[in-house]
Order: C-alpha cells, then sequence, then structure tokens
C-alpha cells in the first residue's frame, strides 16, 4: 500500500476532462506510476513526496489540495533546477525503486504541477 497522486477537477473523486487527459498525454510526462496511476494524471506520491514537501513545504498526503495550493506548489517546483530537484529526491527515490532521479524526470514534476497550476486542477491523494 502506498500514496498515488492524482490530478482532478473535484476533490470527490477523479474527474479530468478530455482535454486535461490530452494535455498530460501531449506532454509526455513520465512519472513512477504504481498500481493503480501512472497514467495521464497520475503519478506514485511516494516517490516524489520528500521533494515535494521539502520544496513547497506542502504534503501529497492530504486527501485534497484545491488548485489554489497546487498553483503555489508549482510555482515553488518551478524556482528550482531540475538538477536541484533531482539532488533533494535521490534519498528517496533509492529508498523506493532502487534507481537515482534523473533531471529529466524531475522536469516531468514540475510539467505535471505546471499543467494542473494552468487548467486549475487540484490533487487527490490516495492510500
Amino acid at each position: 500500500m502506498g500514496l498515488d497522486t492524482y490530478a482532478s477537477r473535484s476533490s470527490d473523486d477523479v474527474m479530468l476532462t478530455e482535454e486535461d487527459e490530452r494535455a498530460f498525454f501531449n506532454a509526455g510526462i513520465e512519472l513512477c506510476g504504481g498500481l493503480f496511476s501512472g497514467n495521464d494524471g497520475s503519478f506514485r506520491g511516494k516517490v516524489y513526496w520528500d521533494v515535494v514537501f521539502e520544496v513547497t513545504e506542502v504534503s501529497l498526503t492530504t486527501e485534497w489540495l484545491p488548485p489554489e495550493t497546487v498553483r503555489e506548489m508549482a510555482a515553488k517546483l518551478n524556482a528550482v533546477s531540475p538538477e536541484e530537484l533531482a539532488e533533494i529526491n535521490d534519498y528517496a527515490r533509492t529508498r523506493y525503486t532502487g534507481s537515482p532521479t534523473n533531471a529529466d524526470e524531475m522536469m516531468s514534476l514540475q510539467c505535471f504541477f505546471t499543467i494542473c497550476a494552468n487548467r486549475g486542477l487540484g490533487l487527490i491523494g490516495w492510500f
């Protein structure tokens, strides 16, 4: 069991429009997925929890992060270089997957949050 993170228009259930799904697909985001996450609009939250919390001071374990909070998180993540984000995340990444984080993966994380911010999406944290 672990944390999965889903972009959503609703706090009650994962809800994305076709345009939202297309935005994630067209961005070519490549983030670690879990059993039920990792497709367009979601990722394995526990793999990125440390870096997101370290930079934004917001926990992905929160059941619902509203769009305003996600916009603030995106701005904070985008203020740090992908290389610096990779260094911050390396400890958690090797603990869960056995492989280090790279800057391209962190650019995908930044892109994910930017899409959410631009499209007015919140985040659902699910265990």
